[in-house]
């Protein structure tokens, strides 16, 4: 899509807590007009719907939106916005009692090519492991994503993060 449509869209994104929690419905109208302007297979369409429906509270209408955008191929028109509908899928997955989904959509995210979202993959990803009864996994995601942004102690904190989930030989 042109500048002018992604621009339009990040000043709705952007007035969206002018919108109080009732609007929800006003905020999901924003978005429904700006999809509309696109071609009705476009997965950036699905996307940002998606994304409103996820903002206001509804996981369960956003899952089947986000499936869809990347089916219709939202990752090769937007890798940037292809990887954050992985971690927003992810996200209401797991919202909808479904966090193995969001373990096996995000965990080849890990290897992904970096980028300004892996902090946010290893966030979500830890907080699926969490609702499936594996906290150490997930501490251990969220020590090493934290650990870079320490002023002091990076390296006892990943060392901390990777001892989480080594097994000890002991213990087998």
């Amino acid at each position: 899509m042109d500048q002018d449509w992604e621009e339009r869209v990040t000043a709705a994104w952007a007035a969206f807590d002018d919108y109080a929690e009732e609007d929800a419905a006003d905020f999901r109208a924003v978005i429904d007009a700006l999809a509309d302007e696109l071609p009705a297979d476009s997965p950036l369409g699905l996307f940002e719907r998606a994304c409103a429906w996820d903002s206001t509270g509804h996981s369960d209408r956003a899952v089947p939106l986000y499936r869809e955008a990347l089916e219709r191929g939202l990752g090769e028109v937007s890798p940037y916005k292809g990887r954050r509908a992985k971690i927003q899928l992810s996200s209401s997955l797991r919202n909808t009692g479904h966090p193995e989904e969001g373990v096996k959509l995000l965990s080849p995210e890990l290897v992904a090519p970096p980028d300004e979202l892996d902090d946010a993959v290893r966030a979500c990803l830890a907080l699926c492991l969490s609702s499936m009864g594996r906290d150490r996994e997930g501490l251990s995601l969220v020590l090493g994503a934290l650990a870079p942004h320490l002023p002091r102690y990076q390296r006892s904190m990943a060392n901390y993060a990777r001892q989480l989930v080594e097994v000890d030989p002991e213990e087998e």
